[in-house]
C-alpha cells in the first residue's frame, strides 16, 4: 500500500503532466485555426484544377497522343507510395491510420506480384514503416523545420516525384493523406497521383475552344496539377494533425483530472485511516494506565 508521501508524489505528477496537456491542446487549437483555414481557402483552386483536367481530356479523347504524366507508362508492375503523416507524435491514431492504408496497399500490391517502393512524408511514418516495410522505402522527406505549408514547400516534392516517373522508376504513384473534416473527424485517404484519377466530365459544362491547342495545354497544366495535388494533401494533413492533437490532448486532460480525483481520494481515506489507527493506539494506551 503506497504511503503519503507516495501519494502526494503522485498527485504532484499527475497535476504536473496535466498542465502540459493543456498547454498543448491550447497550442494545437491555436495552430488548427491558421491550417484548417489555409486547408479550406486551398480547396477551391483544387477543385477548379481538377475541372479543368477533366474537361480538357474530355475534349482531347481519342485526338491525338495523351502526354504520359496522363496516360502513364502503359503497364503497372511498379508502384509508388507517397506516405504523408505528420513529424510529431501525441496526436491519437492519426499517423497509424494512414501508415494503416498504406501498408494494406503495400501487401495487396505485393500479393498480386507487383512491385511497391514508398516515399515517406514525414519522420512518424516512417519509422512506423521501416519495422515492415523497410527494403521497400526509399526516402524520407524531412518536414520538421517547415512553419508554414506554402506552395513552395509542395513543388521540390511534386518534382521529385516527376522526375522518377520520367526515368521510368515507377508506373503508378498513389498519394496517402488525411482528409479534413472537422477537429474530431480526419479522413484516412488514397489518392492515385500518376496517372492522375480524374473525375467524369460535367456534360452540361459549357464547350471551350482552347489556344493553343488541348494537347499543348495539357503537357503544362500536368505538372502544375501534381504538385497542386501533393500542396492540398500537404495543407490537408497539417489541419488533420493539429485537430486529432488538439482532441487527443484534450482526452489526455480530461484524463489527468480524472486520476487527479481518484488518488486524492485514496490520499484522503488512507490519511484519516493513519488519524483513526492513532487515536485508536492512544485511547488504549490511556485505558491501560
Amino acid at each position: 500500500m503506497p504511503s503519503l508521501k507516495d501519494l502526494r508524489n503522485r498527485i504532484a505528477t499527475v497535476k504536473s503532466t496535466q498542465k502540459i496537456t493543456k498547454a498543448m491542446q491550447m497550442v494545437a487549437a491555436s495552430k488548427l485555426r491558421r491550417a484548417q483555414a489555409a486547408a479550406e481557402a486551398a480547396r477551391p483552386f483544387a477543385d477548379k484544377v481538377e475541372t479543368v483536367l477533366s474537361n480538357l481530356v474530355g475534349a482531347t479523347a481519342g485526338g491525338g497522343d495523351a502526354p504520359r504524366l496522363l496516360a502513364g507508362s502503359g503497364a503497372e508492375q511498379t508502384h509508388l507510395l507517397v506516405v504523408c503523416t505528420g513529424e510529431r507524435g501525441l496526436c491519437g491514431a492519426f499517423n497509424t491510420s494512414i501508415v494503416r492504408i498504406a501498408r494494406e496497399k503495400a501487401i495487396a500490391l505485393a500479393a498480386a506480384g507487383r512491385n511497391v517502393k514508398i516515399l515517406c512524408i514525414g519522420k512518424k511514418g516512417y519509422d512506423q514503416l521501416k519495422r515492415t516495410h523497410e527494403k521497400q522505402l526509399l526516402d524520407l522527406i524531412d518536414l520538421r523545420a517547415v512553419r508554414t505549408i506554402t506552395y513552395a514547400t509542395a513543388q521540390p516534392i511534386a518534382a521529385k516525384v516527376m522526375e522518377m516517373f520520367a526515368a521510368g522508376e515507377f508506373d503508378v504513384c498513389t498519394l496517402f493523406y488525411s482528409r479534413f473534416r472537422s477537429v474530431i473527424s480526419q479522413i484516412p485517404t488514397a489518392l492515385q497521383l500518376i496517372p492522375p484519377a480524374l473525375g467524369e466530365k460535367n456534360e452540361n459544362a459549357p464547350s471551350y475552344d482552347y489556344e493553343p491547342d488541348e494537347g499543348e495545354i495539357l503537357s503544362l497544366l500536368l505538372p502544375q496539377a501534381v504538385t497542386v495535388r501533393v500542396y492540398r494533401a500537404l495543407l490537408e494533413n497539417m489541419a488533420s494533425f493539429f485537430g486529432a492533437q488538439m482532441s487527443s490532448m484534450d482526452n489526455a486532460t480530461r484524463n489527468a483530472g480524472e486520476m487527479v480525483k481518484k488518488y486524492t481520494l485514496r490520499y484522503n481515506r488512507t490519511r484519516q485511516a493513519m488519524i483513526t489507527k492513532e487515536l485508536i493506539e492512544i485511547i488504549s494506551g490511556a485505558e491501560a494506565l
